[in-house]
C-alpha cells in the first residue's frame, strides 16, 4: 500500500496549529466556546427555561443553569430518544451512546448530536493524530491500516423509533465515519459492529491478521484480549511478527499502567509507541502532551466549556482560567451534546495551567472511604502498577471494596483480582507489597494502617478466568469502552462478583 502519511501531514498540521492558537489564551477561547454554546441553546426548550441571553456572561450563566447530574437530564433525553426536537440541542438527535448506569440503576443515554460528533469526537481524534505526527515526524501511520476496536448498537431500550441508533459510542463513530477513513481502517463495518463477542473476537482477529496494521486504537484491557487471540492463531512470539510496521497504540478509557508490562511482553522491544487520549461518551477532552508523559492537554478547540469543582475544597465550580496547579477537581462540562453544566463523574488533577495539563484522578463515585482512608482510583492504579512490576504478575481486571469490622476483627480492603500471570512471590506476599505501595500513595490509608490499630492489611482473592467478562455480559456492558469499576465504597458489586466467582 502507498504511504499516504506525507499527503495527510498538511491537514493535520493545520489541526495542530488551530488547537495551539486556542491554547494561547484559555480565557478567551473558553468564553468564545461558551458564547457559541449559549447561542445554540437559545433555540432549545432547556435554554428557554433557563432564559439564556445572546450576550450571556459566565457569571450569569452560572446563575441560570444549575450544575446537574444525568438524572436531572434523563426526562429531556428520553423525549429526545422518542424523536422530539429542540429539547437540549437544536434539531432532532438520532444517535445516543449507552453508558454505564447511574445511581438509579439504569443506563445513561448520551446524545450524540451531529455537532458533538463532528466538532468534538472526530475533532479530538484528529488532534490526537496531529499531535502524534508532530512528535513523530518519521511516522508512516497511513502506509497501512488502523485497527479500531469498537462496540455495537446493542441496547436495553424496546420500541426505538425508526432511524434512532443507541449503543456504544464507538459504534456510532465507526458507523458514521467519513468513507475516506475506511480506506485506512480494519475491520469492515459489519464485523466491527457485531454484538456477539463470541463471534466477533475470531472475526476481528482473522480480518486483522490479513492486514498491514500500522496503528491500533481502543481500550487497553479489551485490545489485550484481541492481540492474544491473534498470537494464538498465528503462533507468533510477538505482535510485530504479525505486523512488522505497527508503530502506535492510541489508547484511553482506563489507566494503562497495570497493562504496560503485558504489552511489552507481546511487542518487539523498542518498536511500540503509546499515545493516550481522554475520551468518553460525553466528549473528547484531552490528548497526551508529549512522549513518555502521563499529562494530557485539555482541548480548547473541541466545543467543550469546562468547569472545575475542587474536591474537598471551594464549594463552587471554577472556569478553566481560574484553576490551580496541584489540585484535584471534579470535571463539569457544557458541550455540543446538549448537556449543560453536566457532572460527568470524573476527577482530574491539574498539573499546569499554561498550558492546561491534567491527568485523570478517578471517578467521583469510584473510591473507598469506609474508614476515613479516602483511597482514590489513581492511588489504586499507581500502587497496582508497581506491585505487578515488582512481582512479575499480570492482571486482566480487578476491583476492591471494604470489609467492615466485626466483633473481633478490624476492617480491611478486599481485592478481587483476575491474574493472567500469578505473582512469583505468592498471594500473601503480593498482598503485603500492594498494601505497602498503597500506603506510599495515600497518607490517609497509611495513617489508618499504622500499627494495625484501625485497619488490617488488605486481602487478595484470586478471580477465576472470565468472571469479570461474565459480569459485564450479565449487566449488558460487555464490549466497547465499558469497564469494571476499580473501587467501590460498598459491597454490592464485589459481593455479586464473589458469588459468580464461586459458580464459574
Amino acid at each position: 500500500m502507498i504511504n499516504f502519511t506525507p499527503l495527510g501531514k498538511p491537514f493535520f498540521s493545520l489541526v495542530w496549529q488551530a488547537e495551539q492558537k486556542a491554547r494561547e489564551d484559555v480565557e478567551r477561547s473558553q468564553k468564545a466556546t461558551l458564547r457559541r454554546l449559549v447561542r445554540a441553546g437559545l433555540k432549545t426548550e432547556y435554554g428557554q427555561e433557563c432564559m439564556f441571553s445572546p450576550t450571556e456572561r459566565y457569571s450569569t450563566f452560572c446563575l441560570k443553569a444549575d450544575v446537574s447530574s444525568y438524572e436531572d437530564f434523563r426526562p429531556y433525553v428520553e423525549r429526545m430518544i422518542r424523536g422530539e426536537r429542540d429539547i437540549l440541542w437544536p434539531g432532532i438527535c438520532r444517535r445516543f451512546a449507552q453508558s454505564s448506569g447511574t445511581s438509579g440503576g439504569k443506563s445513561k443515554y448520551i446524545p450524540l448530536t451531529d455537532a458533538s460528533l463532528n466538532g468534538c469526537h472526530y475533532a479530538g481524534a484528529a488532534y490526537s493524530l496531529a499531535s502524534y505526527l508532530r512528535h513523530y515526524p518519521d511516522s508512516k501511520v497511513f502506509g497501512g491500516k488502523n485497527f479500531i476496536l469498537g462496540g455495537s448498537f446493542a441496547n436495553e431500550i424496546t420500541g426505538l423509533p425508526a432511524g434512532v441508533k443507541v449503543g456504544d459510542l464507538s459504534a456510532s463513530l465507526i458507523d458514521r465515519i467519513n468513507p475516506l477513513v475506511n480506506l485506512f481502517r480494519v475491520p469492515d463495518k459489519k464485523t466491527a459492529l457485531l454484538e456477539d463477542w463470541q463471534e466477533k473476537l475470531p472475526r476481528l482477529a482473522e480480518a486483522a491478521v490479513k492486514s498491514d496494521v500500522r496503528s491500533i486504537s481502543g481500550v487497553p484491557s479489551w485490545f489485550l484480549t484481541v492481540l492474544k487471540k491473534i498470537l494464538e492463531m498465528t503462533g507468533a512470539a510477538n505482535i510485530h511478527e504479525v505486523w512488522p510496521d505497527l508503530e502506535v497504540f492510541f489508547h484511553g478509557g482506563i489507566a494503562f499502567g497495570p497493562y504496560r508490562e503485558q504489552y511489552s511482553r507481546i511487542t518487539a522491544p523498542g518498536r511500540m509507541r503509546y499515545w493516550e487520549n481522554y475520551n468518553a461518551s460525553e466528549g473528547f477532552f484531552a490528548v497526551q502532551e508529549k512522549p513518555g508523559s502521563p499529562e494530557m492537554g485539555l482541548l480548547m478547540n473541541a466545543g467543550v466549556f469546562y468547569e472545575f469543582l475542587e474536591v474537598d475544597g471551594y464549594p463552587y465550580p471554577k472556569p478553566a482560567w481560574e484553576v490551580e496547579a496541584g489540585k484535584v477537581y471534579e470535571l463539569i462540562i457544557t458541550s455540543y451534546n446538549g448537556l449543560w453544566r453536566y457532572r460527568i463523574g470524573d476527577t482530574v488533577k491539574v498539573h499546569s495551567v499554561n498550558p492546561l495539563l491534567v491527568t485523570i484522578a478517578g471517578r467521583t463515585k469510584s473510591f473507598i472511604n469506609a474508614f476515613g482512608e479516602e483511597l482514590m482510583v489513581y492511588n489504586a492504579e499507581a500502587a497496582m502498577t508497581r506491585a505487578l512490576a515488582m512481582t512479575g504478575a499480570e492482571v486482566a481486571d480487578y476491583t476492591a471494596a471494604p470489609v467492615y469490622a466485626g466483633d473481633h476483627t478490624r476492617g480491611r480492603h478486599q481485592w478481587l483480582v483476575e491474574f493472567t500471570k500469578m505473582p512469583s512471590c505468592g498471594l500473601d506476599r503480593f498482598a503485603d507489597i500492594l498494601d505497602r505501595e498503597l500506603q506510599k500513595e495515600n497518607s490517609d490509608y497509611q495513617a489508618k494502617r499504622a500499627g494495625g490499630i484501625f485497619l488490617d492489611r488488605l486481602e487478595i482473592i484470586p478471580a477465576r478466568q472470565g468472571v469479570f467478562n461474565r459480569w459485564l455480559s450479565e449487566t449488558g456492558k460487555l464490549g466497547g469502552q465499558r469497564k469494571v469499576p476499580r473501587l467501590s465504597n460498598d459491597r454490592q458489586l464485589i459481593d455479586r462478583l464473589l458469588s459468580m466467582n464461586q459458580s464459574v
